[in-house]
């Protein structure tokens, strides 16, 4: 409670013992003067609780900084945790294309050693697929 509360309360109480006195002995400047007080000290009382409202929302203001600081930490360590299970995934799949390249110069060199005539169309063929992987590893994969 601050000093506005305390004052307002005091005020408004004040006006109506006073309204009440210049009800008693029919004074109809009492009467008028305990309502002015009342609804002063009223508004006194009021703005003395916004008051107190505001200054607790200011002492409260850096526990939510900090609240919000967590909040932002944990969002930084879940983004890193999607980060690095997306790098796992990429090296997986490029572990798996580096196979099925392997696969893939095996059957050519199996193909060209029994026909030596299809060794240029095979080594074109290895040429495109070896660029296409590299243009792959270097550019990521594309939609």
């Amino acid at each position: 409670m601050n000093k506005n509360e305390l004052h307002g309360g005091a005020r408004y109480l004040g006006g109506k013992v006073e309204k009440a006195v210049g009800d008693a002995v029919g004074s109809r400047e009492w009467q008028v003067n305990g309502v002015v007080d009342q609804v002063a000290g009223g508004a006194e009382n009021l703005y003395g609780r916004a008051r107190g409202i505001a200054e607790d929302a200011v002492d409260a203001a850096p526990g939510f900084v900090d609240e919000a600081k967590e909040r932002l930490g944990d969002a930084a360590d879940r983004a890193r945790d999607v980060a690095d299970r997306a790098t796992d995934r990429a090296h997986d799949v490029a572990d798996r294309a580096g196979d099925a390249a392997a696969r893939g110069t095996r059957a050519a060199n199996a193909a060209v050693s029994n026909n030596p005539a299809s060794w240029a169309v095979f080594a074109a063929l290895g040429a495109g697929i070896g660029g296409y992987l590299l243009g792959w590893l270097i550019h990521g994969e594309r939609a």
